[in-house]
């Protein structure tokens, strides 16, 4: 039955977008078999089911192209890109695994777009297929890194749940440093503005030391909570792709396990085995593709404690001389207790930074004194306006 011109005007940019579909999977696939010409024997196997992926997404979409009556594009694309010819291993996984995230961004945009039933479920499919892809590209490409440092960076940030466990010990820090570099400024300018007038600096430090508390305290937990609330949905978006696609979930958690060095027989009989409790299939993958772990989350109501008593700490040292003393003699204790804790707060940073404690101390130590200079003078400034 052949269409009105009216209804093959309204099928021509579904019919080109899936044209274009087809011929990006059939290059994915190109390139991954050119990929696993070279490579070592348990990469080639994985690139080799990444690329019958592509050419199954491909198969799909000639599919449903012959079922709308049109055109397949001819023959089978092969083509593989100049810059995939002369890079290193490592260069032409990380372009890959852009070129699925590039993937992933069209699927999702044709599926807000399209207006097709049969090629929607497709593209669900293709999506959670190219993530899964996404995932196992940025394992390979922090394998591929020969160097230790640069594994030791992949390995990191895949490993996320490591910053988590030691959050609230970076939150305190944090906290502290602030506390203590911003009331320094405020017992500054107000003793600069104020010709070194104790009761007027004390108030100001104590009110400026309980609201950055309050503050620090209350920033922490939001972001905290978010942190873990976002954990949470990726962890929930896991389960799904789990109910919905099982097969697809134990083959990924396999070539998880065979870039780690198992035969494919090994790392496909342990994901098998895992797979047999649910659950524990879900965490794994999680732990595994976004290195989250629900035992790990980060925990907010520890995060705003530990802020908020840091950053109090922190913020009130500046102004516990003018507690027992006055005038000139308090702003001097004052600025040599602080640039003591500006040292000490700097050193302790190596902690989480791992820097040399004299150097992140010293810096610090540098930056008050900056700061307590320039509120000073800016309060010696306008102190005639305030008279």
């Amino acid at each position: 039955m052949e269409r009105s011109d009216g209804q093959q005007t309204a099928r021509d940019p579904l019919v080109a977008a899936l044209q274009r579909n087809w011929r990006v999977e059939m290059e994915g696939a190109a390139t991954y078999r050119y990929l696993a010409r070279e490579a070592d024997p348990n990469r080639r196997s994985i690139l080799l089911r990444l690329a019958e992926g592509e050419q199954r997404h491909a198969e799909r979409w000639a599919g449903r192209l012959k079922e709308l009556g049109a055109k397949v594009p001819d023959g089978q694309p092969s083509h593989v890109s100049w810059l995939t010819q002369h890079s290193t291993p490592e260069a032409a996984l990380r372009r890959l695994e852009n070129e699925e995230e590039e993937h992933i961004r069209v699927y999702e945009e044709q599926a807000r777009r399209l207006d097709d039933a049969p090629s929607l479920d497709i593209i669900r499919d293709a999506v959670s297929d190219e993530k899964s892809h996404a995932h196992i590209l940025r394992s390979m490409v922090g394998e591929a890194r020969s160097d230790a440092r640069g594994r030791l960076e992949a390995i990191l940030k895949r490993e996320k749940w490591h910053t988590s466990t030691g959050s609230w010990l970076g939150d305190a820090i944090y906290g502290a440093n602030d506390g203590l570099g911003a009331v320094f400024g405020i017992v500054s300018g107000v003793a600069g503005a104020t010709t070194n007038s104790s009761h007027l600096v004390l108030l100001a430090g104590l009110a400026g030391a309980i609201a950055s508390a309050l503050s620090m305290g209350s920033g922490a937990y939001l972001a905290t909570k978010s942190e873990a609330e976002v954990h949470r949905a990726e962890v929930e978006r896991e389960r799904t792709e789990v109910e919905e696609h099982p097969e697809e979930e134990i083959e990924e958690l396999s070539l998880f396990y065979q870039l780690k060095g198992l035969p494919p027989d090994e790392a496909t009989n342990l994901a098998t085995r895992i797979a047999s409790d649910h659950e524990q299939l879900v965490q794994t993958l999680a732990q595994e593709e976004l290195g989250i772990s629900e035992e790990r989350m980060p925990n907010p109501g520890m995060s705003a404690i530990s802020a908020s008593i840091s950053t109090f700490l922190g913020a009130i040292i500046p102004v516990l001389p003018f507690f027992f003393l006055n005038g000139l003699t308090a702003v001097i204790v004052a600025a040599c207790i602080s640039l003591a804790a500006h040292f000490a707060v700097g050193a302790s940073k190596t902690l989480v930074t791992g820097r040399s404690w004299i150097v992140s101390g010293s810096e610090m130590t540098i930056v008050g004194a900056i700061e307590g200079a320039i509120t000073y003078g800016l309060g010696l400034l306008i102190a005639p306006l305030t008279g």
